[in-house]
């Protein structure tokens, strides 16, 4: 299953890291990307669309579902 996530404050490819690090620590992901020119996310795997948003708010960014 893929999950696409709204990332707001992404600026760099340093960025990107720290959102797909912060996506991959959640129990249920395979695989994660960013990509700060389109603002997403995407996750592939199981994990619950608000554990995600969750732990890349807690890396520092906005994000939604």
């Amino acid at each position: 299953m893929s999950t696409t996530l709204t990332v707001e404050g992404m600026h760099c490819g340093g960025c990107e890291g720290t959102v797909v690090e912060a996506l991959e620590r959640v129990d249920g992901v395979e695989r994660a990307s960013a990509d700060r020119e389109s603002a997403t996310a995407t996750v592939e795997g199981d994990a619950d669309a608000r554990d995600l948003v969750a732990a890349v708010e807690d890396a520092g960014y906005e994000a939604r579902a």
